[in-house]
């Protein structure tokens, strides 16, 4: 399986045994949501991923990414009652107000809403939409409130439903002002760092700076740290992963990917804040860009939604998957399918189906060579070494590729290349085997005992390993990137193949 799989811990999923089964059916990448949790609950689920990658035998091959809420706008606290809510149906008004403490029913056809976020009742001018809960309520900013009061927006319902507490706000067509990172963010920010958390999804971005912002925040924090701790712990920045879920963003892509490790496709407020019919069509345009770029790319939201409630996924959202990989995504997520749902284990077993099932496919296709643009532009020496194994194991028949990538930057370099064959990475730095996992057709394995050794003792373990993971066979040819000395970052320099059983080639000549 060449895509990733990323799933969402959370009340259904954050149990040891269960953690355990994730990885087994194929769970590369766990995510911790920030937006909701204690740091005392996310620190349990992380320490449990960690020990059950341990146990499994993945100890550097099984990432954690933490998922800043950004500046999210909530409805505030709704009394309870027997429908979960307040319900509100066309024509009625909405007071929204962050004075407010409480929601209430201030007359049958009119509700006072509370909102943590003051800004609100500036922002969205007369005739903007304000949208609850993804759109499910969906109102019209009208006037001021007959009070004339400075802290209190009137909306119009054009379409009803029920709303609940805590349930999210967007404003489609108002400028919002709130900063990319809040101030609950930085301290997620700092719990990250401390607890080496492999990668870091920035959310709502709007423009470059805001990457760029907290890349050089990033930057200080972590350089603070030691290069490699006693735990194998790389002290390098923690890669920033854009959400791209804001249409400003669009207008501004080619730089936030520029500015970003990698980008995800957030479809969930990406398609409330912009015409839902264009959301398939702008995934496209987002996993190709990232490709353009050579970075990875994550599409999520609702990829199988229904499996939250049910054992069995809709025919729609199994070809939402393979769809996703078709783009060229480098990972597909899970949200509540594994942080509330019933079913866990089963939908990532199942997305894993649907994953293979669609390489396999894509397998007996013709290859095209399509290495990205900006790789091409770059010049640099070990992405053309890259590009030319690329050539080597199309021409060969390979069935697999190995390197030694200290810091990551080989296996990036292969995974942008569109193997359809597995990569398999080696390095001494345990974080930087974890983050390796995100590219494409990567499987990372942490080997401190091989650094500083011979690239014909690497080129053994190569083989065992190979074996072991049932990807080759006797007579087999795979394709071998390093140099020396092992361990050291930017060595690679040497292209070999190497036939499975082969003693003969058993080996690689550096130079």
């Amino acid at each position: 399986m060449l895509a990733k799989i990323v799933a969402t811990l959370g009340p259904a999923s954050d149990s040891p045994e269960v953690v355990r089964r994730l990885i087994e059916a194929g769970v590369s990448i766990f995510r911790l949501n920030f937006s909701h949790g204690s740091p005392e609950e996310h620190e349990r689920r992380l320490k449990v991923v960690r020990e059950a990658a341990r146990e499994a035998g993945r100890e550097g091959g099984v990432a954690v990414l933490g998922d800043l809420q950004g500046p999210k706008i909530r409805v505030g606290e709704v009394p309870s009652a027997e429908d979960g809510g307040l319900a509100v149906a066309m024509g009625d008004d909405v007071l929204i107000s962050a004075a407010a403490q409480r929601a209430e029913r201030l007359s049958p056809t009119c509700v006072l809403l509370p909102t943590e976020y003051a800004p609100l009742v500036r922002e969205a001018r007369p005739g903007h939409r304000v949208l609850i809960n993804d759109g499910a309520v969906r109102m019209l900013a009208v006037e001021p409130a007959p009070s004339d009061s400075s802290d209190v927006l009137r909306c119009r319902v054009m379409c009803g439903g029920v709303i609940s507490s805590r349930k999210g706000i967007n404003l489609p067509d108002s400028d919002v002002s709130a900063p990319a990172v809040t101030e609950r963010d930085w301290e997620w920010v700092a719990w990250a760092v401390a607890h080496n958390v492999d990668f870091l999804a920035l959310s709502f971005v709007r423009r470059a700076a805001e990457v760029r912002e907290l890349r050089a925040r990033l930057a200080g924090m972590c350089s603070a740290r030691p290069e490699t701790d006693e735990r194998g712990e790389g002290g390098s920045m923690i890669p920033v992963i854009a959400k791209i879920e804001k249409p400003q963003a669009l207008a501004e892509i080619d730089a936030i990917v520029e500015a970003a490790d990698g980008i995800m496709v957030a479809r969930g407020d990406l398609g409330v804040e912009m015409d839902l019919a264009q959301v398939p069509v702008v995934q496209k345009r987002l996993v190709s860009k990232a490709g353009d770029w050579g970075k990875p790319c994550i599409v999520a939201t609702q990829m199988l939604e229904s499996m939250i409630s049910s054992p069995t996924p809709t025919r729609a959202e199994v070809s939402d998957v393979a769809n996703a990989v078709l783009d060229g995504a480098d990972a597909v997520m899970l949200s509540g399918e594994t942080a509330v749902g019933k079913y866990p284990v089963l939908a990532v077993e199942t997305m894993r189906r649907t994953i293979a099932a669609t390489e396999a496919w894509v397998r007996e296709l013709p290859y095209e060579e399509s290495p990205p643009a900006r790789l091409v532009e770059s010049g640099y020496r070990t992405a053309a070494l890259a590009h030319g194994a690329w050539h080597t194991a199309r021409d060969m028949g390979a069935r697999a590729v190995a390197c030694w990538s200290q810091r990551g930057g080989t296996a990036r370099y292969l995974s942008q290349n569109g193997f359809r064959v597995p990569i398999l990475s080696y390095s001494s730095d345990k974080r930087e085997t974890r983050r390796m996992v995100i590219h494409r057709g990567v499987s990372a394995v942490y080997a401190p005992e091989l650094a500083g050794g011979t690239l014909a003792a690497w080129s053994r373990r190569v083989e065992q390993d190979l074996l072991e993971r049932g990807w080759v066979k006797p007579g087999d040819p795979v394709v071998l990137l390093a140099g020396l000395p092992l361990g050291a970052h930017g060595a690679t320099s040497t292209i070999a193949v190497h036939y499975i059983g082969n003693p003969a080639t058993g080996y690689m000549r550096h130079g």
